[in-house]
């Protein structure tokens, strides 16, 4: 699973790129609407990069600071999230892109279950 992950992993971060130049392309002129939806899109794909970075490496690892034995145990807590518990992030955000060409058959598969589990979490109370 690691490296289709690795894969699905690029796959995501080409679709941020890409839409991150359409974005940067807009010429909106004096259109409030388009500059609204530009800053939008991009502020997006800002938020995704951050989700699929914390998904693929825990970002508070790799900070170098003093910290008190509490919060050093938090950090190591937070960081031993195994992927298999970090990974459906990035499923939810693969499913923006299922009509794409790019788009693995096998990867439907995974974003069908994500979608039931997520209808299913949500029904709960």
């Amino acid at each position: 699973m690691r490296h289709d992950f690795e894969v699905m992993m690029e796959f995501l971060r080409a679709r941020l790129r890409e839409d991150e130049v359409a974005a940067r392309a807009l010429n909106p002129g004096k259109n409030e609407d388009v500059i609204r939806l530009r800053d939008r899109v991009l502020a997006d794909v800002e938020a995704k990069r951050r989700l699929l970075h914390w998904v693929h490496e825990i970002p508070w690892v790799v900070e170098d600071k003093p910290r008190s034995i509490v919060e050093g145990a938090l950090v190591n807590a937070i960081a031993s999230v195994p992927l298999k518990l970090r990974s459906p992030v990035a499923f939810t955000l693969l499913a923006s892109y299922v009509d794409h060409p790019d788009f693995r058959p096998e990867w439907k598969r995974i974003v069908g279950e994500t979608e039931i589990r997520n209808r299913d979490q949500e029904r709960t109370p």
